[in-house]
């Protein structure tokens, strides 16, 4: 008995001191990492702070955040509680994107933030065999905003109209000049794999207080410049603007309260042309920048186009000769001579004339023309939804290929080329075609004969689609659209 009794008392002291050791290396294990949790599952151990810390933007108040009010005012109140749960992100606003003085002006305005889904987490991210720094990489979708779809919104307001913007010329006010329909207005692009954000006038100007914007290039460009200049003018009070647009070559949209201008320079060539040549000629120059290109210096924001001119063929096509290294030549292939007029865009860039550090500049592609007989805008009141059209060759192609290399060679000066070609193709709607006029009534009887040279299938009816281009040179400049410059 004594036996049994000793053997049990050792057996107390062993369990007694067996326990006591375990919670001694419990306590020391807390001590060294206080979150551990042993009662978790061995898989679901893993940091997710990273990926979860853009959550509290779903939870930001609308009032505060120009993007999300717009979503409000646009979704209604039910509509602004479910944007929280889109599986698209909407693109994030960086604080420096114009220059290291411009998040001191915009700190009275809230700043935009990703809006991304719990759902839209790589779930590969809870296995432990996948490092936070790789989770992050996976969760980082790129998304195209000149990929996706036309949806037609007749409920949004385009935002302005030739009465809240007096200053749209005369080709482009469609409605005004009698046009019946109006569903044109009224058709929104959506990119494919995220939300653009919703234009907010009052937001890019505080963006652009103290700066300069410029727009240089053909009549569409114009036409872009017409847009964004109603856009803004109908985002603040009309006393605080001064707009001065009669001049066909120079337009400025001036918003005093913010110090900030909105210029165009007409340029179609972006190179010299002369018209009044010592040889009598017409004379393109391919070797020396627009004369007005001195103007363009010291701005914050350049947006440049040219193409159209280029392709002009038979009476409508502006020189005779062109001139290149001082010698006048007859004849050129238009690619080569598009490339090195292009060629000398870009070096001028590059001879410290942009400040890389300051300067914004974008290049905007070739819009559609639709004037043959296959997509011609007359009487087109739809959009294009054929999407073998829409990937078929055009004239310009080449023009497009040249100036995608002509950019990709700018090294010390990043070009943003704002791709509004195949968008641009689907609307054929959205031309003044036979409504460039006041007149047209009259105007079509003139031309009955000949009502395809009459109608206007290249420029584009305002409220319209340089709206929309507009909205992407929005998204672009003061969101992360992380987007692939040259995609078709």
């Amino acid at each position: 008995m004594e036996l049994t009794s000793s053997v049990n008392d050792t057996w107390k002291y062993f369990a007694a001191g067996s326990f006591a050791g375990f919670f001694l290396l419990l306590l020391l294990a807390y001590q060294t990492h206080p979150y551990t949790n042993l009662l978790a599952a061995p898989n679901s151990v893993v940091d997710l702070t990273p990926l979860l810390g853009h959550i509290d933007a779903a939870n930001a108040s609308p009032a505060a955040n120009p993007i999300l009010q717009d979503r409000a005012d646009d979704l209604g109140e039910a509509g602004a509680a479910n944007s929280s749960t889109a599986a698209k992100p909407v693109l994030q606003g960086p604080a420096d994107d114009l220059g290291e003085t411009d998040a001191a002006n915009s700190s009275t305005v809230a700043e935009p933030v990703l809006q991304d889904s719990a759902d839209s987490f790589d779930t590969d991210a809870m296995n432990l065999n996948i490092s936070v720094e790789e989770s992050e990489k996976k969760s980082e979708k790129k998304c195209d905003i000149f990929e996706g779809k036309w949806v037609y919104k007749p409920e949004e307001d385009p935002g302005y109209d030739s009465v809240r913007c007096p200053f749209i010329e005369e080709k482009m006010s469609c409605r005004k000049n009698g046009r019946p329909d109006f569903k044109y207005e009224n058709w929104r692009w959506e990119a494919r794999d995220c939300d653009i954000p919703v234009f907010n006038g009052t937001y890019m100007l505080e963006r652009l207080r103290n700066k300069r914007v410029i727009l240089a290039g053909d009549s569409l460009n114009r036409n872009m410049w017409e847009s964004l200049a109603c856009l803004l003018y109908s985002s603040i009070p009309s006393s605080t603007v001064e707009v001065q647009a009669v001049n066909p070559v120079y337009k400025v949209l001036k918003a005093k309260e913010y110090n900030c201008t909105v210029e165009f320079y007409w340029s179609p060539f972006l190179v010299e042309f002369v018209e009044k040549h010592v040889s009598g000629k017409k004379v393109l120059v391919l070797d020396k920048l627009s004369q007005n290109s001195m103007e363009w210096l010291g701005a914050d924001v350049m947006v440049f186009n040219s193409g159209h001119w280029w392709l002009h063929g038979g009476k409508m096509k502006s020189w005779d000769v062109f001139e290149y290294e001082g010698k006048l030549v007859k004849e050129m292939p238009i690619e080569l001579a598009y490339e090195r007029a292009m060629t000398t865009w870009a070096k001028w860039m590059k001879k410290k004339n942009i400040d890389p550090r300051k300067t914004n500049v974008f290049f905007r592609s070739l819009s559609a023309v639709h004037q043959t007989s296959q997509d011609w805008c007359y009487n087109a009141t739809q959009p294009i939804t054929d999407d073998s059209y829409i990937t078929q060759a055009h004239h310009s192609d080449t023009l497009v290929e040249v100036i995608q290399r002509v950019i990709q060679g700018i090294k010390k000066i990043p070009v943003k080329y704002l791709n509004i070609s195949k968008l641009s193709q689907y609307r054929r709607d959205a031309h003044p075609s036979i409504y460039r006029s006041s007149q047209w009534k009259v105007l079509i009887k003139k031309f009955e004969d000949n009502l395809a040279g009459y109608a206007d299938c290249s420029h584009w009816c305002l409220p319209g689609l340089p709206d929309t281009w507009n909205r992407l040179l929005y998204a672009l400049l003061f969101f992360d659209a992380n987007v692939d410059n040259f995609s078709s």
